[in-house]
């Protein structure tokens, strides 16, 4: 059984790391995750989601949401230092920060490991598992592209949340899977979200 941990900052695009915690469930997968306080926010504005500051309190609630019947999901306080991913000594299998802010990505490239998030990027990247960073933002400024390629020469993944059209999507949670199918790709998981390209030539 694979171990991903995920979490959610302040950026717009908490559909995008909502799905990506039901998929990986459905996939049977243990699932480790926490948030930001502007997460909360943002769950709430986009998903009509209300996150609770209390980390048991939060996996009940999420398990009824995404229908966790297994206990595959483990939520932990953003300032949790006895939670598993704060040491290498207890990685993840792969670390999702999703969605990431410009201020989250900036402080993985500084190596701040100020809190939880901060500090389970520190450790995948430390013990060679992936980590996939998926930030929202637009424009992009020269640092918001440099601390990027920091992160792309250490080793992360940048994957914005880009979803294409030739599988022609027909609501919202098209352009969601889309983006969300990518980043299982990279994990290795397999799914149906989405048909692949030239899947009809087989």
């Amino acid at each position: 059984m694979k171990t991903i941990a995920v979490a959610w900052t302040g950026a717009s695009g908490l559909p995008y790391g909502l799905r990506l915690v039901e998929c990986l469930i459905e996939a049977g997968c243990r699932v480790w995750l926490f948030y930001s306080p502007a997460a909360q926010i943002v769950a709430k504005q986009e998903c009509d989601l209300v996150l609770p500051a209390q980390p048991r309190e939060a996996q009940r609630e999420l398990a009824q949401r995404i229908g966790d019947g297994k206990g595959l999901l483990t939520v932990f306080g953003r300032e949790d230092w006895m939670a598993p991913p704060a040491s290498g000594s207890n990685p993840p299998d792969a670390y999702v920060i999703c969605p990431c802010t410009m201020g989250t990505l900036a402080e993985v490239a500084a190596g701040t490991a100020k809190d939880l998030i901060t500090r389970a990027a520190d450790v995948v990247l430390k013990e060679g598992r992936p980590l996939i960073l998926v930030p929202r933002e637009t424009p992009l400024s020269m640092i918001h592209l440099e601390n990027m390629l920091k992160l792309s020469r250490a080793g992360a993944v940048i994957l914005p949340p880009s979803p294409g059209f030739y599988h022609r999507p027909a609501d919202i949670q098209g352009l969601v899977d889309f983006v969300v199918a990518r980043i299982l790709d990279r994990l290795g998981i397999v799914h149906a979200l989405m048909p692949r390209w030239g899947a009809e030539r087989d």
